[in-house]
């Protein structure tokens, strides 16, 4: 994929990852679906495949969760740069993407959790305060359900792709049924995906 981006468009993304910084309750991963509906259908700077790529690697990399944007940046600058092969200004680009997604999606969110857990702290036996944290966990189970959605829907939604579906519900019952560790889960979904059953 090849882009000619200009400045009014790094901008564009510094933007959408800074508002979707605000509305990444329970972490970056929760805004997934409107990373998708802005970076892939709407600007088309990112292919279906290189978003999911940024994610699944992200995911199975040891580290924070958020490492999947620096990818999303990452991809986005390659291709504004023409790819691997263009040289070291593509190199350059990439870093560019990387800087502009990772501050986009940071700088708002840290400077908010900094303020409002100090004010959060400061006055936690307010009954408002104590209402807001609960009512934040469903919020965030219908995000990450919404995350689940978007990732599974890419690769198919018509019955042909039945045992993508079905191990989505099993991996989802699994997690929130029991303790197993998500690395085991991560590994035998890329053991399924590596012998074709998915």
């Amino acid at each position: 994929m090849n882009l000619a981006l200009t400045a009014s468009d790094w901008l564009t993304l510094l933007t959408d990852f800074m508002a979707l910084s605000l509305l990444a309750v329970g972490g970056a991963i929760t805004t997934v679906p409107d990373m998708q509906r802005t970076l892939v259908n709407q600007h088309q700077w990112l292919t279906d495949g290189q978003f999911n790529a940024s994610i699944a690697i992200a995911q199975a990399a040891p580290g924070p969760n958020v490492l999947f944007v620096a990818l999303m940046g990452w991809h986005i600058g390659l291709n504004a740069g023409g790819g691997l092969g263009a040289g070291w200004t593509s190199w350059l680009s990439a870093l560019l993407g990387v800087a502009v997604s990772m501050l986009g999606i940071l700088l708002p969110s840290t400077t908010l959790t900094f303020v409002a857990s100090r004010w959060a702290h400061q006055n936690r036996e307010l009954r408002a305060v104590r209402a807001f944290k609960q009512g934040l966990a469903p919020v965030v189970v219908a995000l990450l359900m919404a995350t689940g959605w978007i990732l599974s829907t890419a690769q198919g939604s018509d019955l042909a792709h039945w045992p993508l579906w079905l191990l989505t519900c099993v991996v989802a019952v699994l997690v929130w049924r029991t303790q197993l560790h998500l690395l085991w889960l991560l590994g035998a979904g890329a053991v399924a995906g590596a012998v074709g059953w998915v």
